[in-house]
């Protein structure tokens, strides 16, 4: 188990939260195997999956190196049962104080949702690791996080909604922590419709962009 410093570093490394949506445990189990083979090794499973802990549950047990954390979850008494089945994060649409409390408590990393300015700050002031800036495309996508940035440079963010493998660069350059990205790369139809292959060369896409942007950023720097 991850202390919560190396779990929010390896977040930051990785630079991906796909968010895993299925409409059963064993497809969501799929789809997170296809996503790590194309080297993406975090996760948000979330909780509108059917048996969404046993999901957990069985991707933790399978690959210890996944960083596998819970999405969509909404209150404390269901970040306690995520938490006791092995998820290392907790993700939220929205901010609700007593779920940061519970993960503050627990010393695992937070990253509640939140969409305006208040909203924002409310969450990183009631101790919110990251927060995610969500839906950031119904909002202007990467120009809107750096609208945010401005005057909130301490806050860190990871946008979703809006990202793709064309706006990578756009969001990073904008000051997003890490980027959420949803149907887009965790493409639960290509699992119904047995095209592993295609999701895993998706996450390779996704992987590229952000060394690429990387590579570029640091060849500007020298």
């Amino acid at each position: 188990m991850m202390t919560k410093s190396e779990v929010l570093q390896r977040v930051k490394e990785v630079c991906l939260v796909p968010v895993v949506r299925a409409k059963s445990a064993q497809q969501a189990v799929e789809l997170a195997r296809a996503i790590a083979a194309g080297g993406v090794t975090v996760m948000e499973m979330t909780m509108t999956v059917p048996d969404p802990l046993v999901a957990i549950r069985t991707l933790v047990k399978e690959n210890p190196e996944l960083l596998i954390g819970a999405g969509t979850v909404i209150d404390p008494q269901m970040a306690e049962a995520c938490i006791s089945e092995g998820a290392q994060f907790i993700v939220s649409p929205a901010t609700n104080l007593d779920t940061i409390a519970l993960c503050r408590k627990h010393s695992i990393a937070c990253l509640p949702g939140a969409l305006t300015p208040t909203e924002i700050l409310t969450a990183w002031n009631a101790g919110a690791d990251v927060v995610k800036v969500f839906p950031a495309s119904a909002m202007g996508g990467a120009k809107y996080i750096k609208s945010l940035k401005a005057p909130l440079p301490q806050v860190d963010m990871i946008p979703t909604g809006g990202v793709s493998v064309a706006t990578v660069a756009e969001f990073l350059d904008a000051g997003s922590y890490a980027l959420g990205v949803g149907a887009d790369l965790a493409d639960a139809k290509a699992i119904e419709q047995g095209r592993a292959q295609d999701v895993t060369a998706s996450a390779r896409r996704y992987m590229q962009a952000i060394a690429d942007y990387r590579s570029k950023k640091k060849s500007a720097a020298n």
